[in-house]
């Protein structure tokens, strides 16, 4: 049975740090954006095959998603990825198998669909690092995350929207890049209810 939704709602410097397993990378600068590079999408695929490989065992699925999923929007070098898994709680189901990959657990939030977050650095020329993202099966944060992409890459008055609504906050200052993100999320909750809205 799906859950229910959880609202995002924007995070305290508090909350931030909270989430995080240590300190919580400070920014404190503005963010450099970077023009779409089709390479994030032969890192993804890579990174894909590896991880299929030590997830055998488990039964899951893997998506790009973010900015660096679509082409012709500009985004931070940083690849984003979805894994769903049957329960995103259990740690010990998915990370080890991710650690030996050079994965390393940054993000838990249980109070938010149990949402993780592992990373990896110097996965590609062309990218800084991935985001690993991992939420359940059922979780509407999943539909979510894979309509705000696929809407971004079949509309282009929304693609250029959100273009534009990065390249204006981009210039400002940030203390977290979790602040970036939330202050974008007026235009992404109302680009997702217009993909919803495709969908009904």
């Amino acid at each position: 049975m799906p859950e229910q939704e959880i609202p995002r709602v924007s995070m305290t410097a508090e909350e931030i740090e909270a989430a995080n397993l240590g300190a919580a990378p400070k920014l404190n600068s503005q963010i450099t954006l970077r023009e779409h590079d089709p390479q994030w999408s032969a890192a993804f695929e890579r990174e894909t095959v590896r991880m299929k490989e030590r997830l055998g065992h488990l039964d899951h699925w893997i998506e790009h998603v973010g900015s660096t999923s679509v082409p012709g929007l500009p985004a931070k070098p940083i690849i984003d990825m979805l894994l769903i898994v049957p329960d995103s709680g259990d740690e010990a189901s998915y990370v080890p198998a991710l650690e030996a990959l050079g994965y390393e657990l940054a993000i838990r939030e249980p109070e938010w669909y149990e949402h993780r977050v592992l990373r990896r650095y110097d996965i590609d020329p062309s990218a800084d690092s991935v985001n690993l993202h991992v939420l359940s099966t059922g979780c509407p944060e999943n539909r979510r995350m894979l309509r705000f992409r696929d809407r971004l890459r079949r509309h282009s008055g929304d693609r250029e929207l959100y273009a534009d609504t990065k390249r204006a906050l981009a210039r400002q200052s940030w203390e977290y890049m979790q602040n970036y993100a939330d202050a974008k999320s007026e235009v992404v909750a109302g680009i997702i209810e217009r993909a919803m809205a495709d969908d009904d």
